[in-house]
């Protein structure tokens, strides 16, 4: 990241008024209700108590909790602030924005896709460096320009009276973009994000990114990071490189999506290991490779396997049919093109299979000898209605269309597209997911779409929570096999994202995956 710049990876956060659902497009999706104080969200979880579920949201605000007994009308319950997450020497939380579509001048950033511990009733909040206008170029402890202290972590939460959360403790890491769970929750993994400029230098030589380093969770109060053990080393064919996010499936394993790809570990139990041959002990320190790889240039139009944002591996009874063997992986590939471009290249959702991945082959990778997945099914809004004239008129670096956070339940995926709003698709066949709902308000800026119970709630950074329902039109449009489009984008939704644009620029140090204020 350029010095004295401050860094927002993925997409931008927007101070402009809620729309009303007046101006929203959508098909097959009733909007129920949106919750404007959410807005700045990044993630959303869920947490099981006696006689209802809670709803956990994060943002730039901390931490928010809402009641669903009523699963319509979230009530709020309480709050951890940006203020409250400040560590020493942190410049204080400041929402005060210059510029229209500009963002907060300091506040705490980003945790994405933020996990829980439905047994202890623990949130798990990563921490970025970019916090409280930070940067992930410089150490802690080096001097800022900013003042930032650019200080990486989680925090652990105390949820059991979700009407009073508590800040259980903060453990340092030299990783802080995602925190996942691992077995049970007595063990976490947090990756990313960019490395600082001693990090990419030997000894680490984490030339393309942070890996994944372990923390044992044994006692919540009490955390304890292994930084000198980390893991999911050399993932782009050899080269240490950018671990972003883990989701760990029904069987167990843990998938690791970075740079370079989306690769699965056992990090329990006894198997072998393919890449000596021996059978030992997988432990969340000396995991076992399982499967997965890179992907092919045709879908990431570059050559080193794409950014694998974040994937899902259905597999087991509760799986839709084609994906019970545990065959197919879905993944996001965060990467944002040149505006005439679109999707037509990068920025997919992908299925891959599995099939040739399980001897290592991904752990072997080289540059002159490269594995990669066989994609069989792909999905853009590329060329479909809503998207985009192709060409525009719009700033340079405005496009802003790439695959984001997706949720699976069964043969349905809810999936969150920035400025294309939610889509719905159905993957009953991994060859061709189709279109059967969307949902995309003008003002959109969704970073993730939950299903949970008979209702959607997403995360956006513009307009907050928006609560919604597919409607039966959803499962007719299944049944029809064919798929549903939206409207042409409105002029309004390309005047907002052409503002947004001219605020930002792709920071080639990333390949335009974080973009930077001009």
């Amino acid at each position: 990241m350029r010095r004295g710049a401050f860094a927002i990876c993925c997409a931008a956060a927007l101070l402009l008024a809620m729309t009303s659902p007046a101006f929203a497009v959508s098909k097959n999706v009733r909007h129920v209700k949106t919750l404007p104080e959410g807005k700045w969200a990044t993630a959303i979880n869920f947490l099981k108590y006696r006689g209802h579920d809670v709803m956990m949201v994060t943002g730039r605000f901390g931490l928010k909790s809402y009641s669903l007994a009523d699963p319509a009308n979230p009530r709020l319950l309480d709050q951890i602030t940006s203020k409250d997450l400040e560590l020493p020497g942190d410049p204080p939380t400041d929402f005060t924005v210059n510029e229209p579509g500009g963002d907060p001048k300091s506040t705490f950033w980003q945790n994405e896709d933020m996990d829980v511990d439905q047994d202890r009733k623990l949130v798990l909040i990563s921490r970025d460096p970019r916090s409280y206008r930070g940067s992930t170029s410089r150490e802690p402890g080096e001097a800022d320009p900013n003042g930032a202290t650019n200080i990486a972590g989680v925090y652990v939460v105390d949820a059991k009276d979700p009407a009073d959360l508590q800040l259980l403790s903060f453990e340092q890491l030299p990783t802080g973009h995602t925190t996942t769970c691992i077995n049970d929750c007595q063990w976490l993994w947090t990756g990313g994000p960019a490395s600082t400029t001693t990090q990419r230098q030997a000894p680490l030589n984490w030339a393309g990114g942070r890996p994944i380093i372990v923390t044992d969770l044994t006692d919540p109060a009490n955390p304890v990071g292994h930084v000198m053990d980390p893991i999911d080393l050399f993932r782009r064919d050899g080269v240490t490189a950018y671990s972003h996010d883990v989701q760990v499936d029904d069987m167990g394993i843990a998938w690791v999506s970075g740079d370079g790809g989306t690769r699965g570990y056992w990090t329990e139990g006894t198997h072998r290991d393919p890449l000596t041959g021996q059978t030992r002990a997988a432990t969340p320190l000396d995991p076992i490779p399982y499967a997965g790889g890179g992907f092919a240039r045709s879908e990431t139009a570059d050559n080193t396997g794409g950014f694998e944002h974040n994937a899902e591996r259905p597999v087991g009874r509760d799986a839709a049919s084609a994906y019970r063997n545990g065959d197919y992986l879905l993944a996001t590939e965060e990467d944002f093109a040149d505006p005439s471009l679109g999707c037509s290249k990068q920025g997919h959702f992908n299925i891959a299979s599995l099939a040739g991945s399980y001897d290592g082959e991904a752990w072997r990778s080289t540059p002159k000898h490269q594995f990669r997945l066989k994609t069989v099914g792909s999905w853009a809004p590329y060329k479909q209605e809503g998207s985009r004239p192709i060409g525009g008129p719009y700033a340079p670096g405005a496009d802003f269309c790439s695959a984001h956070y997706f949720d699976v339940d069964g043969d349905t995926v809810a999936y969150a597209w920035y400025g294309e709003g939610t889509r719905f698709l159905d993957i009953s066949d991994p060859r061709h997911p189709k279109q059967i709902a969307y949902w995309r308000p003008d003002d959109t800026l969704v970073w993730a779409s939950y299903m949970h119970g008979d209702y959607v709630y997403t995360a956006d950074h513009v307009r907050g929570i928006d609560v919604l329902q597919l409607t039966f039109g959803a499962e007719l449009a299944r049944s029809a096999e064919r798929e549903v489009v939206a409207k042409p984008q409105s002029a309004k939704a390309r005047r907002f994202l052409a503002r947004l644009a001219s605020n930002y620029r792709p920071d080639p140090a990333t390949r335009a995956i974080c973009l930077l204020i001009r």
